[in-house]
């Protein structure tokens, strides 16, 4: 494999994860102060970053049932540490909350990621 294709495949995981890190490094991100709406629009948020997160690992990891796992278990490993690291961060706390929206990110991230995969390798193009 080529360092081209690494990078192709590497890079994206890393800077995701890098831009991960700079949100959670922030004392207090801008959102509207509406109850209920700020909570969905946090919940949104943390399911965004982790499906996109879970999807970039299973593109790097590569096919098959046991690159999905590990997917799977780097993305909650990663949430796991994106909480712990907020603990530190003055005005941010460690929520299970968060944390239940980051491992359905990942679930969704995974699913949409192997649905994808699938339908591309069964179009009439890639048998061709």
């Amino acid at each position: 494999m080529t360092v081209r294709r690494h990078l192709c495949l590497w890079l994206p995981v890393v800077a995701w994860m890098g831009t991960i890190f700079f949100l959670s490094a922030q004392p207090d991100l801008p959102h509207p102060s509406l109850g209920w709406l700020d909570l969905l629009i946090s919940s949104a948020a943390h399911t965004f970053l982790f499906a996109v997160l879970a999807a970039l690992w299973a593109r790097a990891l590569g096919q098959g049932r046991r690159s999905w796992l590990l997917a799977a278990a780097l993305t909650v490993l990663y949430a796991l540490s994106d909480e712990f690291h907020q603990s530190f961060v003055p005005g941010r706390h460690a929520d299970p909350w968060d944390l239940a929206f980051d491992v359905l990110g990942t679930g969704l991230g995974l699913a949409g990621w192997i649905w994808l995969t699938r339908r591309i390798s069964m179009s009439p193009k890639s048998r061709s």
